[in-house]
């Protein structure tokens, strides 16, 4: 019903956002980053949304972004996981955490979100790894710029690099991406360095 909407930010609460426009104020939930310092009331914003209709309740969630928004939906397709709970997930590690956390069966990070334990981030990895593929998790997080420091995205290149490489001398992919991202990026330069000492983590 809503693709997104356009308005003039008119407050701001802990969980959610009120957005004005054409007279009416949109409550709308975010996650909890989106409450920072990144918005200021009274400033223009777009926010892209979801709808969620119950019986004895209707509620909008939004996000900043198309990818905050794509993996929410992918999110409450898994039982056990519902609109709250994939906020709150988003809230903690952001979609493109999430993504590189679910192919490196990385469970602990994801049960850090507040109402998630350790066995429904179980449940959360297997039904969504299938749906993620290495390749494309890197190339589009690096495309949208998550860290557009010079030092930060060449990191996240060589993990990259490094976990494909992995993948490509036989490694189960998932477990290549897990071992690049266990080393301390202050221990390499190269990726060569970081695939010697990813090894050493298989």
């Amino acid at each position: 019903m809503f693709n997104y909407i356009k308005g003039k930010l008119a407050g701001i609460t802990e969980n959610s956002i009120i957005v004005e426009n054409g007279g009416i104020g949109y409550e709308i939930f975010v996650p909890a980053a989106g409450t920072g310092n990144m918005w200021q009331t009274g400033q223009e914003i777009k926010v892209y949304t979801y709808l969620y209709v119950r019986e004895d309740l209707v509620q909008l969630f939004g996000f900043m972004d198309r990818d905050g928004l794509d993996m929410f939906k992918m999110l409450i397709t898994v039982s056990g996981i519902g609109p709250k709970g994939a906020l709150g997930i988003l809230g903690a590690m952001g979609a493109d955490s999430l993504r590189f956390a679910v192919l490196a069966d990385d469970a602990k990070t994801i049960a850090k979100a507040p109402g998630i334990g350790i066995k429904t981030a179980g449940k959360l990895i297997l039904e969504l790894k299938d749906k993620l593929k290495i390749k494309e998790v890197t190339e589009a997080a690096l495309s949208r710029g998550e860290e557009r420091a010079s030092a930060g995205t060449s990191n996240m290149q060589m993990v990259s690099d490094a976990a494909e490489a992995l993948a490509a001398l036989g490694y189960p992919p998932a477990e290549a991406l897990k071992a690049a991202r266990a080393v301390d990026s202050s221990t390499y330069t190269t990726v060569e360095e970081l695939l010697k000492l990813s090894l050493k983590n298989m």
